[in-house]
């Protein structure tokens, strides 16, 4: 194969994960079969915000294999000015369930 043409080849897949990395990121595709996650934790006081601007981002349940493992919620800063962060869920659809990341909306 000549040089230019893995060079246009190299180029056009690049372009192909910029695409597909800029989707959006609201929606992430774990969809599972199976048992519901559990219901989140409540565990108590977060503490102070490290510094102004900063918003406390809850925990969610996440599946490793076949375990639901607990991710801690941790304080985040805000993008910009009025950004409110959206926190991640499991929603039910069908039989099987979809994960949606944190995000921040304004």
């Amino acid at each position: 194969m000549s040089n230019l043409r893995k060079s246009v080849l190299a180029g056009v897949m690049f372009a192909c994960t910029g695409f597909v990395a800029c989707g959006g990121g609201y929606y992430q595709a774990g969809v599972v079969i199976g048992p519901p996650p559990p219901a989140p934790m409540v565990v108590g006081p977060v503490g102070y915000a490290p510094g102004p601007g900063y918003v406390w981002a809850d925990g969610y349940y996440d599946l490793r294999g076949s375990n639901w493992v607990w991710v801690n919620g941790s304080w985040a800063r805000r993008p910009y000015r009025d950004a409110v962060w959206v926190r991640p869920y499991w929603e039910r659809h069908g039989r099987a369930y979809r994960f949606h990341k944190g995000r921040w909306r304004h």
